[in-house]
């Protein structure tokens, strides 16, 4: 599982000019453990009768709807628990810390993907964002660019295609110059094809590594938006076969069951290849990635437990799973 930004990206033959330090993980974990300390503390107060030496039927309707109560699902807490109840039938679960540690095993087996990485094997490389509006998408955007740019020595161009909303560009061209990327934006109500297919220009032409391209912040019941949305996919598409590479959708933790549900419809508009999961320090149900990894197939990428750089986090399942349950 990638654990830090050095592993979070398959680069293929891209030249790295820099290497990105090695993180501390006692670090990283603490960092995670308190971006998710009110699903921990929520979930852990119901978890906690559960945790005893006796393992009975109450044990398993506690547990049941704990997880449930967080958001990790339905169908993936009824698969959880039923593999509890056969391995405490099995005389292979002895008490409660047993139960504790196995029921992390087991939360972080359901949502760890084949391939956690972000694949950005050619040049360029095109990365493409979408979300509802509030989720954190430009936020993202900008932390995805800097870590690219500055950490991994990747020459990135930025795509303004939310031509929507003034104040979303100025704050992606914000990151931008931060970053020390370069921004193709258009006019104000224009054409967000158009700015796809001006970015990928743009990086042709200057020989950079890696195009994010932006797009407007919509709901996904909104049925013309969404096709507005597979337009800027198939322009960028014609532009380059097969891309582009990665599709992100990023998701407000805070929305619980109704990101799954966001997930789902951006998959079927975009073909979703991975889910950013932000503002998990605002909410209480967490569970919801577990969720979306292991109920939809989506693979969760980065997960956001703060406003800072080093709050956007490569994802890794055991160790969410340990920082949501573990007392």
């Amino acid at each position: 599982m990638a654990t830090d930004w050095r592993d979070a990206f398959d680069l293929g033959d891209g030249a790295v000019s820099t290497e990105a330090p090695a993180e501390d993980r006692a670090g990283v974990f603490r960092r995670l453990r308190k971006g998710l300390s009110r699903s921990r503390t929520a979930l852990t107060a119901e978890l906690s009768a559960s945790f005893t030496e006796r393992i009975d039927e109450t044990t398993w309707e506690r547990l049941e709807e704990a997880l449930i109560l967080a958001d990790v699902g339905a169908k993936t807490t009824a698969q959880v628990v039923r593999r509890l109840e056969d391995e405490a039938e099995a005389g292979e679960l002895t008490g409660g810390e047993a139960l504790r540690e196995r029921l992390i095993e087991l939360l972080a087996e359901t949502a760890t993907p084949a391939d956690g990485r972000i694949h950005l094997r050619e040049r360029p490389a095109v990365l493409m964002i979408v979300g509802v509006n509030g989720t954190g998408k430009t936020t993202t955007i900008g932390k995805i660019a800097w870590h690219l740019q500055k950490e991994l020595g990747l020459d990135v161009i930025v795509g303004a295609a939310d031509t929507y909303r003034a104040a979303a560009v100025n704050q992606l061209a914000e990151w931008a110059d931060r970053a020390g990327s370069q921004i193709v934006r258009g006019s104000e109500g224009g054409d967000p094809g158009a700015v796809a297919f001006d970015a990928i220009g743009a990086a042709r032409s200057r020989g950079a590594d890696v195009v994010i391209c932006d797009t407007a912040g919509r709901l996904h019941t909104h049925g013309n938006l969404m096709e507005e949305l597979s337009k800027v996919r198939r322009v960028i598409g014609k532009q380059i076969p097969d891309a582009p590479h990665e599709t992100l959708v990023v998701i407000d933790a805070t929305t619980g069951q109704n990101g799954i549900r966001q997930a789902e419809e951006f998959g079927k508009a975009v073909e979703v290849t991975g889910a950013v999961l932000t503002k998990l320090d605002g909410s209480a149900k967490g569970g919801v990635v577990l969720a979306i990894a292991s109920e939809l197939g989506i693979p969760v990428k980065l997960i956001g437990i703060g406003e800072s750089l080093e709050d956007l986090r490569p994802f890794d399942a055991e160790q969410f799973a340990r920082a949501l349950i573990e007392e």
